[in-house]
């Protein structure tokens, strides 16, 4: 994961995930004893009468903490409750370990952020939020899969889905260097609602042809294979595509499924896809993508927008031929790598009602598409009707540039978060271990499929016993 900071250009080394982190019952043990050292952890007797305490991620886009600040402020002065705002950043898991030791220690804020696992991870100590998410959807339609599948548990939503932070992963390239290996992704993706027939042929297959002409031209694709919480974007970029081809690790019964014939045609396809990779792809950190892209050395990465933000700044060359467009497709269709934010009531939160309240009209399209606009466009609400923002068609240059940054009806595509054909407690200690990547970065080193469907073999049945 990269680290967050305050200044644009360090986002370049972090671009995207503060305080993510997936946890076995053992970290989190080891992150609740850790955390009650940290000094900037603000515990409080939550929920007097008239008063919230909320944990908001410290946004790494400067003005993103300032226009949510000023909109707690207006629903804190209109419905006369003091409202204290934390904002905590993701540098050294803090965000992370605040929520851990606040749900074991069973007192702070009323509210706090939580991103991707961590609801399912802590969803024991959260207040139910169903209805604030009903009463969402019925407004702005369906909540993503993968906001429903990781906080949604035993049917009952434990946290609510925020645009703040929330992410989609999808390519960015060099227009001119893709036009140099034959595709125009401007004309494939335009910055319109159209679908259009060079989308449609967008699979893996040419991804991997145009990679290796990437790769003879000096500029290989940037798509990593390290594991670990440090690469969280090749791990989604990686799962994404084992999903594109009907190739779980485990399936949704607990089963593994590493010897079927649908994995046994993706690694056949993998051999391919990592030939045309540089060697160092399997060391590869959260940083190593947004730094080729920056630096003008790789075509193509997969990540939010956040690596052309820092080139707007730091290579504007780079920035101005840059473009964002839908994941490709593989047998079993297009998945799109995401990351989701949430924001969970705790149980011991004497003030559930207020908290709620809160979190409805920060939810609210008055609200959500304002703190959007701040971000240029980072931020993604979760919601499919919020979908229809105007930022996403003015950020330039060049203009339109993360038009397809969200998830369109017309892309044919779905999100995904790596490992979710299995159930939560099973995929996180697949996400946590890298798996996927491992595999593929095994095929990298020269071993065989079948000593790497081996390993894997070996390696998942301790996820399942």
């Amino acid at each position: 994961m990269n680290r967050p900071n305050r200044l644009p250009h360090r986002r370049a080394l972090q671009a995207k995930r503060p305080g993510e982190q997936s946890m076995t019952r053992r970290r989190t043990l080891q992150l609740g004893v850790a955390a009650a050292a940290l000094p900037l952890v603000h515990i409080r007797g939550a929920g007097a009468a008239g008063k919230l305490a909320v944990a908001f991620w410290d946004h790494w886009v400067p003005g993103g903490n300032a226009i949510m600040q000023k909109q707690v402020d207006a629903w804190a002065a209109k419905n006369h409750i003091d409202v204290a705002a934390d904002f905590i950043t993701g540098n050294g898991n803090q965000l992370l370990m605040t929520g851990v030791a606040e749900a074991q220690a069973k007192t702070g804020h009323d509210i706090m952020t939580f991103v991707n696992w961590d609801v399912f991870n802590l969803h024991a100590a959260l207040a139910p939020v169903d209805d604030v998410v009903e009463r969402l959807s019925a407004q702005y339609g369906a909540v993503s899969s993968t906001a429903s599948y990781l906080a949604k548990v035993n049917g009952h939503w434990t946290a609510v889905p925020t645009s703040t932070g929330t992410q989609t992963k999808p390519p960015c390239a060099r227009i001119s260097l893709m036009k140099k290996y034959g595709i125009d992704i401007q004309a494939m993706y335009p910055a319109s609602p159209e679908k259009t027939a060079l989308a449609d042929a967008w699979d893996y297959e040419m991804l991997v042809k145009t990679g290796e002409a990437a790769m003879k031209d000096g500029y290989p694709f940037a798509l990593g294979l390290g594991g670990g919480t440090t690469n969280t974007d090749g791990i989604d970029q990686v799962g994404a595509m084992f999903r594109a081809y009907g190739a779980p690790l485990i399936d949704a019964e607990g089963a593994i499924q590493v010897k079927s014939d649908a994995m046994r045609q993706f690694l056949e396809f993998a051999r391919r896809f990592v030939k045309m990779l540089p060697d160092d792809v399997v060391s590869y950190d959260d940083a190593s993508n947004n730094r080729a892209l920056i630096s003008g050395k790789s075509a193509l990465i997969f990540n939010p927008p956040s690596a052309w933000a820092v080139a707007k700044r730091d290579a504007p060359a780079v920035a101005e031929d840059c473009w964002t467009f839908s994941a490709p497709k593989g047998p079993k269709g297009r998945f799109v790598p995401t990351l989701t934010f949430f924001w969970g009531i705790y149980s011991f939160s004497r003030n559930q009602a207020a908290a709620k309240d809160l979190l409805e009209h920060l939810m609210q399209r008055e609200q959500v598409e304002p703190r959007t606009v701040a971000t240029e466009g980072y931020d993604l609400p979760p919601f499919e009707k919020m979908n229809d923002f105007k930022i996403w068609e003015e950020v330039e240059p060049p203009k339109g540039t993360v038009y397809n940054y969200p998830i369109r009806p017309w892309h044919d595509a779905k999100p995904n978060i790596t490992a979710s054909e299995a159930s939560p407690d099973v995929a996180v200690q697949i996400y946590q271990r890298a798996t996927h990547n491992n595999m593929l970065a095994r095929l990298k080193q020269g071993q065989s499929i079948e000593q790497v469907v081996a390993w894997a073999a070996d390696e998942l049945g301790g996820f399942t016993r």
